[in-house]
């Protein structure tokens, strides 16, 4: 009865890996040779990795990643222009805390989103929030926050998350007002967040894509200056999977 009483107290104080592994230890007899700072060990040890677990399944879940990748799956074997020793610096997450840029760039089917998720989740793994945004998605949600008067409210969203994923900047052409919002995001991440974009263009032709010249220099500056850049290449994987190769 008093077993069942202290594991009702550890569950309503939310202590459920010690509750679990206050279970486990009743059940084993070995436990009970155990000096009692290494039971407590344990107990405490549990508590740890369970917390561990469950922020961690927050921070994916309000990251909102489009593909389910780990750094550890990432596939070296494709002739591609993807460096190992790169992303072995990047998976470290100083990127992150220093609130640096990762550019990824490179024809469609190169990997570019299964590469930006990958460092997206090992940044949740280091305790980071994340949010992604397909670009034509991220360009929708700023116009219709703006016509329902709550673009403020998405830009302070946007602005919390330690590292932002911009997927296929360049897709969709903007109007002058969403370069504007974007060059507004940029500028509240300035020293405080992360950022993350994938696309099929080269960075030399981003310039062009953007109507205001000004506008254009000035994102660009944001964006490339002292930033990481990984550029893709190759045949598309989809296409070598299809055909066995």
């Amino acid at each position: 009865m008093l077993n069942e009483q202290t594991r009702s107290k550890l569950l309503a104080m939310k202590l459920n890996g010690i509750a679990e592994a206050y279970e486990e230890q009743r059940t084993q007899s070995r436990a009970a040779e155990l000096p009692f700072e290494d039971r407590l060990a344990l107990l405490v040890e549990r508590q740890w990795l369970w917390k561990e677990s469950r922020s961690l399944a927050a921070r994916l879940t309000y990251a909102q990643l489009k593909e389910s990748a780990c750094i550890e799956d990432v596939d070296f074997r494709e002739a591609r222009g993807l460096k190992r020793a790169v992303l072995d610096q990047l998976s470290t997450g100083d990127w992150v805390k220093y609130h640096q840029t990762v550019i990824v760039t490179g024809p469609t089917g190169t990997g570019k989103t299964f590469l930006a998720c990958a460092l997206a989740q090992k940044a949740c793994r280091e305790g980071y929030r994340a949010i992604y945004f397909y670009a034509p998605k991220l360009v929708r949600e700023l116009a219709l926050a703006q016509a329902d008067g709550s673009l403020s409210k998405l830009l302070k969203k946007i602005a919390k998350a330690q590292l932002l994923v911009v997927d296929d900047w360049g897709m969709a052409k903007l109007d002058e007002q969403r370069y504007r919002d974007f060059l507004e995001i940029l500028d509240d991440r300035q020293g405080s967040g992360a950022t993350l974009i994938t696309s099929q263009f080269p960075v030399n032709a981003w310039h062009e894509t953007i109507p205001d010249p000004t506008v254009a220099d000035a994102i660009l500056d944001r964006l490339i200056h002292n930033a990481h850049r990984i550029e893709l290449k190759g045949e598309s994987m989809r296409k070598r999977k299809v055909k066995g190769t």
